[in-house]
């Protein structure tokens, strides 16, 4: 007689009969995708976040300095009471055109938002070496391209003073109060967007997200739910929920309560179509399988041909590991701004 003491036998047992409640099976992409966004919404409690009324953004620049690559200011804004977001705005010395296109860039599980500009979080003009191409902020102004590097909940200066981990705390508080920290930061997205609809330098029809790793999964989140966003390039986030985050230990942000009981990962990366997406994959990253990230490519396509958009969906693969491929992905993402 054998004997299943390990919880994990269970939930595979599980993962092996469920059939996703919203996944998307070829029909028509539109009512799809009328149907399970909503629903997405609830799970994430991103729709009581987006209902409630929004504060003035109270926009405040903290420093402002020259680089050679254009300018960067610092600056904070409110994104709901009680909750200020630290940002940094690159705007590059030779745009691709003006007014210009933009991408809210977002880090994952890092020191913070610093790493964007490759700056040292306790001295912000003393540079740093940034590995991974994770200088988002400044690679982005290399290309012509303006950036929001903002600092997500639980990252870098929006850390709690007392943890177990970064994000330990504030996913659990979130869930006691029928929220995820998956939607909050989403909606720390939506509100960074609020802020460059202020501007008269944006070019509203390019308006991007990207990120690598947790900032890859929140773009890929941002990308399906928030409209405003045109442009979605997130990295080594994508696989399929069995094959990353139900196959080995991560981070307890990248969990929403129920998900898998509606959709694998292409259904809600799908969401976006057909707005111009450039995933980015590694070939050797351990925690976010390449076969599980082909596989669940093939079905985004069939999403984005669904929606009349097979050409605005591609899927760069860098050969390494676990980090974002800039010489890769940045011109894929140009051909669509251009």
């Amino acid at each position: 007689m054998s004997f299943s003491f390990d919880p994990f036998d269970c939930h595979k047992a599980i993962m092996d009969s469920i059939n996703p409640e919203m996944k998307f099976k070829g029909k028509d992409f539109q009512s799809w995708r009328n149907a399970w966004k909503p629903e997405l919404e609830k799970l994430l409690g991103l729709d009581k976040m987006m209902a409630q009324p929004r504060p003035e953004l109270n926009v405040v620049s903290l420093w402002k300095r020259e680089h050679p690559l254009g300018v960067i200011e610092k600056i904070v804004f409110k994104t709901e009471p009680y909750s200020d977001a630290t940002a940094y705005l690159c705007i590059p010395k030779e745009p691709v055109r003006s007014p210009m296109p933009f991408f809210v860039c977002l880090q994952g599980h890092s020191t913070g938002m610093h790493v964007s500009i490759a700056v040292d979080i306790e001295d912000e003009t003393k540079s740093i070496e940034v590995d991974g191409d994770r200088d988002f902020g400044l690679a982005a102004m290399r290309y012509g391209v303006a950036a929001l590097c903002i600092e997500q909940r639980g990252f870098g200066e929006r850390e709690q003073p007392y943890k177990r981990n970064r994000c330990h705390n504030p996913v659990m508080h979130a869930i006691m109060l029928g929220r995820t920290l998956l939607g909050e930061r989403i909606y720390d997205v939506d509100r960074a967007i609020d802020y460059l609809m202020t501007r008269n330098d944006v070019d509203k029809s390019a308006v991007g997200v990207m990120g690598n790793s947790g900032g890859g999964t929140v773009s890929m989140f941002a990308g399906g739910l928030l409209g405003r966003i045109t442009h979605v390039m997130p990295s080594c986030s994508f696989s399929t929920f069995r094959d990353s985050i139900m196959a080995m230990e991560h981070c307890c942000c990248n969990y929403v309560p129920n998900l898998m009981l509606y959709a694998e990962m292409a259904d809600v990366v799908g969401l976006a179509a057909p707005k111009p997406m450039v995933m980015v994959n590694g070939k050797d990253d351990p925690i976010f399988p390449i076969s599980g990230a082909k596989n669940e490519f093939a079905r985004l396509q069939a999403m984005y041909a669904a929606a009349g958009a097979e050409n605005n969906c591609r899927h760069v693969t860098g050969d390494g590991g676990h980090r974002f491929y800039a010489e890769a992905a940045w011109p894929e993402m140009l051909k669509f701004l251009e």
